[in-house]
């Protein structure tokens, strides 16, 4: 069975998407990093916030030349538009003692209720210099706008990493395409 970014929000016929395609992707994180340069930031370390943020953190922080990279795990979503009450850190967890006197680019897919990216940031300017965010999508509701986002929309976003289901594997042993 095929699988279509149109059918990521499967059982939710009513819900207003936005369809970001890969091509998108290399022209808006090159945006992204312009902007950041734009404003006189110079980050010394890109923080990904896994996983949406990952590759992001990845296309930026080569755009920036920013060598130093990390990831941190947060845990919110469940499902579409389904979350936990609140963000919760999962290991592994992020040296953020190393981040002492750095400038920090904290770095996520979307900023939709904020609250992700907020207990990031809060716990990254305990020890760093100066965090600064950016993300790919902001969502009018959240509670924290990032200081650099590529496009602002309502709907739920299909990013092109998450467009299609988990591989499965067949019972002769080889992954399913779908």
């Amino acid at each position: 069975m095929a699988f279509d970014a149109d059918d990521a929000a499967i059982g939710t016929p009513d819900i207003e998407r936005e369809i970001l395609q890969w091509s998108e992707f290399d022209d808006a994180s090159r945006i992204l990093a312009t902007r950041v340069r734009e404003s006189g930031f110079d980050p010394d370390v890109v923080i990904a916030i896994a996983r949406g943020g990952l590759l992001l953190a990845g296309a930026i922080s080569y755009a920036l030349g920013t060598k130093n990279c990390g990831s941190i795990n947060v845990e919110f979503y469940t499902g579409i538009d389904e979350r936990l009450p609140k963000p919760v850190l999962s290991a592994p967890m992020l040296d953020a003692p190393a981040l002492a006197g750095k400038k920090v680019l904290v770095v996520d897919d979307v900023s939709d209720s904020g609250h992700t990216l907020a207990l990031v940031v809060g716990l990254l300017q305990e020890t760093a210099d100066e965090v600064r965010s950016a993300t790919l999508y902001t969502k009018p509701r959240t509670v924290l706008v990032p200081d650099f986002t590529w496009r602002e929309t309502a709907g739920w976003i299909v990013f092109p990493w998450s467009a299609k289901p988990p591989v499965s594997v067949t019972p002769a042993g080889t992954a399913a395409t779908v």
